[in-house]
């Protein structure tokens, strides 16, 4: 059974009475204690749990359909439309370069904000629980505009901007909800990082305030460990934190065990999972989970596409070549370069060392024609300061001189 940590702290009376209401749009909401919030009713986190299962499992439609119950039952409330932006997320996730559920996504978002900035203008009562919820939704919407495929800037900073106004809200009353850390967390950690690691950019943080990266790291586990709603999400982040920034590799594939054991039908989760398996050189463990998502993408599982599909071929290639089994290498290293070209991403990493194994076998088999076919096809790609066209440009010369 998927398991799911209740968080049942300072749940005090719930809402079920007061949201259930039919008329509830029109009439005015009675003044209640800011303690009391929907996020901590334990009656909601029970309606919401199995959907929040099947979300992170990739079953869409189920969780969809308990969602809308909750939009029926919460419309005054942003958290149903919130959960129903999270399922388009998701679909965006394998393949971030796909923007098919784009449109889908901002609309809920937008929906997001629209109820809960009624609540926080309106309903002073609950403007803590609708900072929340403000903070994140702009927080999503500023994390899709960043990505690496859409690179939208402006439309990233204003509604990072947005998002930070409103955690400076919330986070005065972190202590009635560890969902209400999520944010901070986040904010904590990237506002000390991103000066360590791209200096140009600490004059325009001089305005930020002062994060502090060990807390932001302890708020996170608090969220992964205690909170309902943005648990998984928490483990996420704090999974690629660990595994891309700390070096702590031992804690962030702990992490990705369970996400993959937990919701096994999510290959955001069991990709992720694979590339702990090889980066960490456990090859026996890793070669069966890569052939299951090999296996998946060609039956069309929901959300495993050529992008995952990417990943463990690479692996397998890494894999088969390692054991000088190369003929099977360069089976799964062709494969990678299909899928990379189906996705058109010819400057990507795992295309361009896909080419460069290629040619080191090939030149390792006797073919120094099919070797040097594959490094000009390196350089033709890369850049010129990456490594991969350093690498080729080496091995070209190093042809020319057997010659």
């Amino acid at each position: 059974m998927v398991k799911i940590r209740f968080w049942a702290a300072g749940i005090g009376i719930t809402l079920v009475g007061l949201v259930a209401s039919p008329g509830i749009w029109a009439q005015p909401l009675v003044k209640k204690d800011t303690t009391i919030i929907l996020i901590n009713d334990l009656g909601v986190q029970l309606e919401c749990t199995q959907a929040l299962n099947d979300l992170y499992n990739f079953k869409f439609d189920k969780a969809e359909a308990q969602f809308r119950y909750l939009r029926y039952k919460y419309k005054w409330h942003p958290l149903p439309y919130f959960l129903m932006g999270m399922i388009e997320w998701w679909k965006i996730m394998p393949n971030t370069k796909n923007e098919t559920y784009d449109k889908a996504f901002f609309a809920y978002m937008d929906s997001t904000i629209l109820v809960a900035e009624n609540l926080f203008k309106k309903h002073p009562a609950y403007k803590i629980e609708a900072a929340f919820f403000l903070s994140a939704a702009y927080g999503f919407k500023g994390r899709l505009y960043s990505d690496e495929f859409r690179k939208n800037w402006r439309k990233a900073a204003t509604a990072g901007k947005n998002a930070l106004d409103y955690l400076e809200v919330s986070k005065s009353k972190q202590d009635l909800s560890p969902e209400l850390l999520f944010g901070d967390a986040l904010f904590n950690y990237f506002s000390v990082w991103v000066p360590e690691n791209y200096p140009a950019l600490k004059p325009i943080l001089w305005f930020f305030p002062k994060g502090d990266k060990k807390l932001g790291l302890e708020q996170l586990k608090e969220v992964s460990y205690n909170a309902f709603y943005t648990r998984t999400e928490a483990m996420v982040w704090l999974m690629r934190i660990l595994n891309n920034y700390e070096n702590d590799d031992v804690r962030a594939f702990q992490i990705s065990e369970y996400l993959y054991q937990t919701y096994p039908d999510n290959p955001f989760f069991h990709r992720y999972y694979a590339r702990m398996l090889y980066g960490m050189g456990r090859y026996a463990q890793a070669e069966p989970v890569c052939k299951d998502i090999l296996n998946r993408v060609d039956s069309t599982y929901v959300g495993y596409e050529a992008n995952t599909g990417r990943y463990a071929s690479f692996f397998l290639g890494q894999i088969y070549e390692a054991r000088r089994n190369y003929d099977e290498a360069k089976k799964y290293y062709q494969l990678c370069i299909r899928y990379a070209q189906e996705l058109d991403v010819p400057e990507s990493g795992y295309y361009l060392y896909s080419l460069i194994a290629l040619g080191e076998i090939a030149e390792k088999q006797g073919d120094k024609k099919e070797a040097e076919k594959y490094f000009k096809e390196v350089k033709k790609h890369a850049k010129r300061k990456d490594e991969a066209f350093k690498a080729a440009k080496r091995r070209l010369k190093k042809l020319e001189k057997v010659d």
